[in-house]
């Protein structure tokens, strides 16, 4: 028997169904249970699976710098790069630049593992977006990309982000 949501009435949207809040955070809570489930059978969590995609784009000169790209807290990104670690998914190395930090990249199998662990999430977010039309899917995900950029810095107003890992000041002259 399936279970109904809320969101399931569409007849009478009212404040809580345009509320964008309401919106994104549902949604990230299908994706996260979901998706969860999913990196999980890949033997990550899902901040796992978040940091090696990010690892496996571009190896992280340092774990600050890491943790702002993934918008995690630096503390926890410690431990989430040691069960990487551990799994044998990323390896730190020292920087020859900087003997004192570590760099941070996706090993072989990291990669992998991220592979499978990608096409078993991508089929999640397809089963997501089936009630779209390809091009539907696609705008938006492109207008998705577009607002986690400057609009989100617009409305975070220089607050650091609940949970996340702000990125350094930089000094002004």
């Amino acid at each position: 028997m399936a279970t109904r949501s809320p969101a399931d009435d569409q007849t009478s949207p009212g404040r809580l169904h345009d509320d964008l809040h309401w919106v994104f955070a549902r949604l990230k809570q299908a994706l996260a249970t979901a998706e969860t489930a999913v990196v999980q059978a890949h033997g990550m969590s899902l901040w796992g699976y978040t940091v090696l995609m990010a690892v496996a784009e571009a190896p992280a000169r340092n774990q600050l710098a890491l943790a702002q790209a993934v918008s995690v807290d630096k503390s926890k990104l410690v431990l989430i790069i040691d069960e990487l670690e551990a799994a044998g998914l990323v390896r730190r190395r020292p920087d020859p630049a900087d003997r004192r930090a570590r760099i941070v990249e996706a090993t072989p199998e990291g990669r992998l593992v991220l592979d499978a662990a990608r096409a078993d999430v991508e089929a999640v977010e397809a089963r997501l977006l089936a009630d779209l039309d390809a091009s539907a899917g696609r705008a938006l995900r492109e207008a998705l990309r577009r607002l986690v950029g400057d609009p989100v810095a617009r409305i975070e107003d220089g607050r650091p982000p609940e949970t996340a890992c702000p990125p350094a000041e930089v000094a002004r002259p």
